[in-house]
């Protein structure tokens, strides 16, 4: 089972999938925390080109309440990242599998909190 739900976008350009990504986020209840272009990262720390490759850090707030009131350490894995990378084949998007990261938490609570999540990005991804 992969750790990450992803769709390649085909003929589209990396800015235009990176709008309806976060567009497919909000519609969800999610809102971008942070953003790493990584691309421009490792040009200026190691001097390497790579293709267009963006890291979105997204959190849907009720949800991300909901968790840390069941389990207060779990913001050590919030929040819940979404990746635009340039392929070949087109821009894939990619996030992660919420249920297979809280495996290591043994809260059953958070795993159904960490069910919706997955719901609620496997329709992102499904929007993009």
């Amino acid at each position: 089972m992969s750790y990450t739900m992803n769709r390649v976008i085909h003929n589209a350009e990396f800015e235009t999938v990176d709008e309806r990504t976060r567009k497919a986020l909000a519609d969800q209840g999610f809102g971008v925390l942070t953003e790493i272009d990584v691309k421009a990262t490792m040009k200026k720390k190691l001097d390497k080109d790579m293709p267009a490759y963006r890291i979105l850090g997204a959190c849907n707030p009720a949800l991300a309440w909901e968790a840390i009131g069941v389990e207060p350490r779990v913001g050590a894995m919030l929040p819940c990242n979404v990746i635009l990378r340039e392929t070949l084949e087109g821009i894939e998007v990619s996030a992660v599998d919420p249920v297979l990261s809280m495996t290591a938490i043994d809260n059953e609570q958070l795993k159904q909190i960490a069910g919706e999540v997955r719901d609620k990005l496997s329709a992102v991804i499904t929007a993009v």
